[in-house]
């Protein structure tokens, strides 16, 4: 796939646009977003990024445009567990509402720049060092691990990073409009809005070690990895306001992304065993037996399990709330 330093420079400036345009036009001036206004927004953002995805097979070829889809829909169902735990640190630290936009907006743009850097660093890795697949491989193993079975119910705001924040900094008790700053008799104080993006940016860089792993077990194209990433980050703020009361009914996410993560997790040991350089292990020579598993099969097998994970969660909801009813 030939992209140069000049499609790089308009991807980024076009989303850098999409960004400020966003701000401007929906967050600058402080309100909850209505069900109408985000369903527009987010059915526009996944139009485009599915309209993006038949762009790159037009062009490049299917191969890349099946990577991409299914980069894609590993990037949107780990953003939507995303989305999840930003609602925790939401109710954690007692967000209004119409402030919550801002919360988020600078959340993505910083989930976005970490995720930019790691994949700079991760496309470093794989051009120059094979066996760097393995431990991509392990991660996503020992992630998958933690993700079915860790649970979201700590309270961000008594984490160690707030903690730190909190003795370091002036900080009111309460919020003072969506500002992050306010003089008080004279003196500067930092606000709680400060504190849960100080929050927010860490959960960010928590979801940016098993992001970029995963989508490279997809793909070994950086442009293919930034995009997939850009686009499910894009339109993340309004389904946050359609789904919000969905996200809670989503009770088997965490075990779908976990199946989804130890799937890639293992064809990227599998992709290691078979581009194999490491002395140790079948002499330093390919290890026959490994297959390659084709694209084709990583899409249908993401998008096959988070559809059954999304059915059985809202069969066990469903359940759960007549079981309840007397």
């Amino acid at each position: 796939m030939a992209i140069t330093p000049l499609i790089w420079i308009i991807t980024i400036a076009i989303t850098i646009g999409f960004f400020v345009f966003e701000f401007f036009a929906h967050v600058r001036t402080p309100h909850t977003p209505t069900i109408g206004e985000s369903a527009r927004w987010s059915g526009f953002y996944i139009g485009l990024a599915l309209l993006f995805g038949v762009g790159i097979g037009l062009v490049s070829g299917w191969d890349f445009g099946g990577e991409y889809f299914a980069g894609y829909l590993t990037e949107k169902a780990l953003s939507i567990d995303n989305l999840f735990v930003f609602l925790i640190v939401m109710t954690g630290f007692a967000v209004p509402r119409q402030f919550q936009q801002k919360v988020l907006m600078i959340g993505i743009v910083i989930a976005l720049i970490m995720r930019g850097a790691f994949i700079a660093v991760g496309a470093a890795l794989i051009e120059n060092y094979s066996w760097i697949f393995y431990i991509f491989g392990a991660l996503l193993l020992v992630l998958a691990y933690r993700q079915a079975f860790d649970s979201h119910e700590s309270d961000p705001a008594k984490g160690r990073v707030v903690k730190l924040a909190r003795r370091m900094l002036p900080i009111t008790e309460t919020f003072h409009g969506d500002r992050i700053s306010v003089k008080i008799d004279g003196k500067r104080f930092f606000t709680p809005m400060l504190l849960t993006i100080v929050a927010i940016g860490f959960i960010d860089l928590l979801f940016a070690v098993d992001s970029i792993p995963a989508i490279y077990g997809l793909t070994d194209q950086a442009y293919i990895v930034f995009t997939a990433n850009a686009f499910a980050l894009m339109g993340l703020r309004q389904l946050y306001f359609l789904i919000g009361g969905l996200l809670e009914r989503l009770v088997y996410l965490a075990q779908g992304l976990a199946v989804i993560l130890g799937f890639i997790g293992v064809k990227l040991v599998l992709h290691a065993l078979h581009v194999n350089e490491l002395p140790f292990i079948n002499g330093g020579r390919s290890v026959g037996w490994a297959p390659e598993i084709p694209i084709w099969f990583s899409l249908l097998f993401i998008g096959l399990t988070i559809t059954v994970a999304t059915a059985l969660s809202l069969r066990k909801t469903r359940g759960d709330a007549r079981a309840r009813t007397p």
